[in-house]
């Protein structure tokens, strides 16, 4: 059993940043990738960002340029760095961890990112 947890979700201002955690814990064989999705209210949970292999990362185009991600699989954890933030990035972020390529992985329970003024 695996288990994720994502932290540092909360209201920010338009152009204002957070930075999002997640750890997991169990059974962890490897760590293929880690990244994180969003489901904005009324909307299908879209992909955000990923690593894989600890260093080669991919953004979504909406996002790219203002969200970093970075992970330490030693600690079995990945970071969402997220600046320039829009009231469009209002959404629940979820994190997923793929122990093997393709796999659908584990996900977090979410953590809510509201951005408004």
């Amino acid at each position: 059993q695996v288990q994720l947890v994502e932290s540092g979700g909360g209201l920010v201002q338009p152009g204002g940043s957070l930075r999002l955690s997640c750890s997991a814990s169990g059974f962890v064989r490897s760590i293929y990738s880690m990244g994180w999705y969003r489901q904005a209210p009324g909307k299908s949970r879209e992909w955000v960002a990923t690593v894989i292999g600890g260093r080669n990362t991919y953004y979504a185009e909406s996002v790219e340029g203002r969200f970093t991600i970075s992970s330490d699989n030693a600690k079995k954890a990945v970071y969402l760095q997220m600046n320039s933030l829009k009231p469009d990035d209002t959404a629940v972020y979820f994190c997923n961890l793929k122990m093997i390529k393709g796999a659908e992985g584990y996900w977090g329970q979410g953590t809510q990112v509201t951005v408004s003024s």
